[in-house]
């Protein structure tokens, strides 16, 4: 019965399709636009914690929350990307409805098919993408695409491994003037470390090259071995 129905209802003309799929990518970017919002407002969260970490020499815990600042931006990359392909599509639609006055049927759209594959595989939005590519295919927007990229797409993580280098640049941006208030205790222990190394390397140097005065040798092996222990 409701293939029945199915067969007797009025197919929708070209501007009827186009208004509603406009509708839906409108509504699309608009989700993406509220998941954009709550990541960048999680973000100011995280941004306070850094600066409490720091403040209490906290660095490995400061790190660590500094990649999840990175890992979230790039997630809102992504996010804005999709969103400019959904607005791509609906322009190129517009394109193929303008064309369809002319020849009296909508024609395919490469560009279409394109977008509409690439955000397929983008885990936001690649339900929903799959249901434009359905209906889009019945319409003659674009040919029927055969991949088995939704379901990769849904379950994995995408998330690319950070450097080291990205990291630390994220907190030297947050925590950077936290760090520079740190107690003048912490900061000297900070600096004896390296001058230690340096005291230490020139030291070892100077034995290893050998002096002239016996006693000198003997007060900088004293020195060498206050210094290491």
């Amino acid at each position: 019965m409701d293939k029945m129905k199915s067969m007797l209802k009025p197919k929708p003309n070209p501007q009827q399709q186009l208004r509603d799929w406009q509708r839906r990518l409108r509504q699309e970017c608009r989700n993406i636009e509220r998941s954009i919002r709550d990541i960048q407002r999680e973000e100011k969260n995280v941004q306070k914690s850094i600066k409490e970490s720091a403040k209490r020499n906290d660095m490995g815990s400061a790190k660590a929350l500094a990649k999840e600042i990175l890992m979230s931006r790039k997630a809102v990359n992504r996010l804005y990307e999709n969103k400019a392909q959904l607005n791509s599509i609906s322009m190129h639609l517009g394109e193929s409805v303008a064309i369809a006055r002319t020849v009296g049927h909508l024609s395919k759209s490469t560009e279409v098919m394109k977008l509409v594959n690439n955000l397929m595989k983008a885990p936001e939005v690649a339900v929903t993408m799959q249901e434009f590519s359905k209906e889009m295919t019945k319409a003659g927007i674009i040919e029927e695409m055969v991949n088995d990229t939704i379901d990769t797409a849904l379950d994995s993580d995408d998330i690319e491994e950070e450097t080291e280098e990205e990291v630390d640049k994220v907190l030297s941006e947050i925590a950077g003037e936290t760090a520079a208030q740190l107690p003048e205790a912490v900061k000297k222990e900070r600096l004896r470390v390296p001058a230690q190394r340096a005291s230490t390397s020139q030291q070892e140097q100077a034995i290893a090259e050998g002096v002239d005065d016996e006693e000198e040798l003997e007060e900088l092996r004293a020195r060498l071995d206050k210094v290491r222990s």
